[in-house]
């Protein structure tokens, strides 16, 4: 199983998704942030532009996880990393940090369009790391 983590469970559910529908059944994938988070309209409109639906999904904190182990966690926040690593103390998971935009922090003085923009600057950069690290052909465009 992997794991996307983040500071606010935002662009967790991004990464979580694309991952998600390019692994297929392949692997499970669940995401969460280390505050509660809440679902971004934003990220829902330019997740469905792929075609990805994500209005159903849940935001949740590492508390919610419960006992739930994970084969690799990736995080998206100097912050979420840090929390990955104390996890690894009690459980054998490997860590990889990705460096990602907040994109809910850089949009509060910027145009509906280039709030969606910068959303979809998140996800295009998130598929093409996502595409390149696990080896994935294809997969849904814009």
């Amino acid at each position: 199983m992997l794991f996307a983590c983040t500071l606010n469970a935002v662009r967790s559910p991004m990464a979580a998704a694309l991952l998600a529908h390019l692994a297929g059944r392949g692997m499970r994938v669940t995401s969460a942030g280390v505050r509660a988070g809440f679902p971004d309209p934003f990220v829902m409109a330019v997740m469905d532009e792929m075609g990805i639906d994500v209005c159903d999904h849940e935001p949740r904190c590492f508390r919610d996880l419960g006992d739930e182990t994970f084969d690799l966690i990736i995080t998206l926040s100097p912050e979420a990393h840090h929390h990955a690593l104390e996890l690894t103390r009690i459980m054998a998971a490997g860590v990889e940090y990705w460096p990602t935009l907040d994109a809910t922090v850089t949009t509060t003085d910027l145009s509906r369009q280039e709030a969606a923009d910068r959303y979809r600057q998140v996800r295009d950069r998130l598929y093409e790391k996502i595409k390149s690290r696990f080896n994935f052909e294809g997969g849904p465009t814009v």
